[in-house]
């Protein structure tokens, strides 16, 4: 199943150049034109200028810091507990257990057999300069990360001498978007904004549904003016391709709709669902997609092409809780220097956390240890290296399998009660009738032939996708394959899972999923092979990719939504502009891939 033939490059070439794709996540949204190899990865965040503190009130830098709460004693001995779990598999000492040595803390020596890790450039962030010149300002906002737009790339050095220029000729910005904005210092006037978190939009008493929607307009707005160079004025010429995670709700497809065709003006668009693009990004018609976010863990299973919507389980832990775990282990142990690192609270230390992570981490038995750079970022002053040795750098990432040890996001979840929209988008969907492939299976449609009224057997949305943030990741996979029922179909999808996301450039995150999956599938059920196929791009990017695809081979538009009939008509009932879910796309695309 994977190893279709590519995609033709003259294919992307004629139909990519106006097309945008754009996947939102909760970190971060990749965007970028469908003929592009690869999208940008920008930080999907603002900060915006406060006017300054009222009277009693305490500045805030997070928008959502209002919404903090503490951890329970229940949740630290569970955590605990799962780090003994945990330390047991991979052959490691308990938390409190008394090691060789005395203690964890302050050792330096040589890095057991594994020098190039002490050798790896360290990144060290600088504060951005918030300040704009009065001449051309929209070039200084630009500039400033012409080079830095991935989360990835290091962060160039700031212009120095900024502040030395005559008070009548800087002010501060108005906004500030994408890494720019997580490295701006807790003493400026700014307030940063997350539109999306834990996979749905970030509401709260704090932060009105008005303010997130102009906020994920002008952070879009700014990444397709500065660096796609996509105008206002020719923003008619170019349609937009939408890949939404499956965490997102009815009503919130219908959101950000309304951001990318009446507010960025896109002369139409599509939506695509994020498991089954990713599926036809790595040319797959049949697997289990477990897509591991910044914030957001995800499974769901496709059969031909077709996304199985009883078969999706959401947790909401990911890659920045893996973060915050590898802090709270390097406290544990007094291995991380005396200094005020606050994931919540300073971005630019979440910033630091993840690189870290991402340099150190990995998933092996026995002890994982690296000597590290590990940086201060006081207020308003330069940042300050410590040089240091971290431990037991293999537990975080095992969070992924023991949730427990990810302790959950202090921030609560966005209010459900906003998403009760009954006026369901795809009610109409349910009772539309698609055209067959003679190849489908029967399976999926039983007693249905010809046309079809495709979700007869499944129950409406309204029953919303499971959320099981306390199973880890290998009984999530299990519990999503084994609920498809079939034995054959079992048996393709557990040697068919697919790993996207960042979280899955883990090292030794395959083999630890298939040996964790393999152990977590009942006695009972006549399955002993499971295997994770390998990636054909760069897993952060496989959903995207998949969207441009799905975008460009979609030759005849049927579910495309032209601006003019959003604005004025919304969704029509029985229009052919009507939305249809990605859930249901039998389209050209399909077809080529399966041919």
């Amino acid at each position: 199943d994977y190893s279709k033939p590519a995609i033709p490059s003259h294919l992307f070439a004629e139909r990519g150049s106006n097309l945008v794709v754009i996947n939102p996540g909760s970190a971060n949204v990749r965007i970028g034109l469908a003929q592009q190899d690869f999208p940008l990865n920008v930080p999907n965040c603002i900060a915006r200028r406060t006017a300054g503190a009222n009277q009693g009130v305490p500045k805030k830098n997070v928008q959502d810091q209002m919404l903090n709460s503490q951890v329970t004693t229940a949740q630290h001995v569970e955590r605990e507990r799962a780090y003994d779990i945990i330390a047991s598999l991979l052959k490691i000492p308990f938390l409190d257990e008394e090691v060789a040595n005395n203690s964890y803390s302050n050792k330096m020596g040589r890095v057991d057999g594994y020098p190039s890790q002490s050798n790896r450039k360290e990144t060290t962030f600088t504060w951005t300069d918030v300040l704009d010149k009065n001449s051309n300002s929209s070039e200084v906002l630009g500039r400033s990360l012409n080079k830095g737009e991935s989360s990835e790339s290091p962060v160039p050095e700031e212009t120095t001498g900024s502040r030395e220029l005559r008070p009548s000729e800087n002010k501060y910005r108005e906004y500030i978007c994408g890494e720019e904005a997580l490295r701006i210092s807790p003493t400026e006037p700014y307030c940063l904004r997350r539109p999306i978190r834990r996979g749905h939009l970030n509401i709260s008493q704090h932060y009105p549904l008005q303010q997130v929607l102009e906020d994920l307009h002008a952070i879009w707005d700014w990444i397709l003016i500065e660096k796609l160079h996509i105008p206002h004025t020719e923003r008619n010429m170019y349609s937009a391709i939408i890949v939404v995670p499956e965490t997102y709700d009815p009503c919130e497809i219908k959101e950000l709709l309304s951001v990318v065709l009446r507010d960025l003006r896109f002369s139409s668009a599509v939506v695509h669902q994020e498991g089954l693009a990713a599926a036809f990004g790595n040319g797959l018609s049949t697997a289990c997609i477990v897509s591991m976010g910044a914030q957001v863990t995800s499974v769901i299973c496709i059969e031909d092409g077709v996304a199985l919507p009883t078969t999706q389980i959401t947790s909401r832990f990911g890659g920045e809780d893996i973060s915050r775990c590898l802090l709270w282990t390097q406290r544990h142990h007094q291995t991380w220097p005396p200094i005020r690192t606050d994931a919540l609270m300073k971005p630019v230390d979440m910033l630091m956390l993840n690189r870290l992570k991402e340099s150190h981490c990995e998933i092996r038995e026995g002890e994982v240890e690296a000597v590290a750079v590990v940086h201060s970022y006081e207020d308003g002053m330069p940042a300050g290296s410590h040089k240091t040795r971290l431990t037991a750098l293999n537990v975080p990432p095992m969070g992924l399998f023991f949730p427990m040890l990810l302790v959950p996001d202090v921030y609560p979840s966005p209010p459900r009660s906003w998403f009760k929209d009954y006026e369901d988008m795809l009610d109409d969907t349910w009772h539309m009738e698609y055209p067959r492939r003679a190849d489908m299976s029967d399976g999926f449609f039983p007693g249905i032939s010809g046309g079809f009224p495709m979700w007869d057997s499944y129950p409406v949305f309204q029953n919303k996708p499971k959320t099981e943030d306390n199973i880890g990741l290998a009984e999530a996979i299990t519990k999503s394959i084994l609920s498809t029922g079939r034995i054959e179909l079992q048996r393709k999808l557990f040697c068919s899972m697919q790993l996207t996301g960042g979280v899955a450039l883990t090292s030794g995150l395959i083999s630890a999923v298939e040996e964790r999956v393999l152990h977590a599938i009942p006695s009972n059920e006549a399955i002993d092979t499971v295997e994770v196929l390998q990636s054909r791009t760069n897993p952060m990017f496989v959903s995207w990719k998949g969207g441009a695809i799905l975008g460009i081979l979609d030759f005849g538009r049927d579910a495309w939504i032209h601006r003019e009939d959003w604005i004025h008509s919304g969704i029509h009932i029985r229009s052919g502009r009507k939305y249809k879910d990605s859930h249901f796309l039998q389209a050209q695309a399909l077809s080529y891939i399966n041919s």
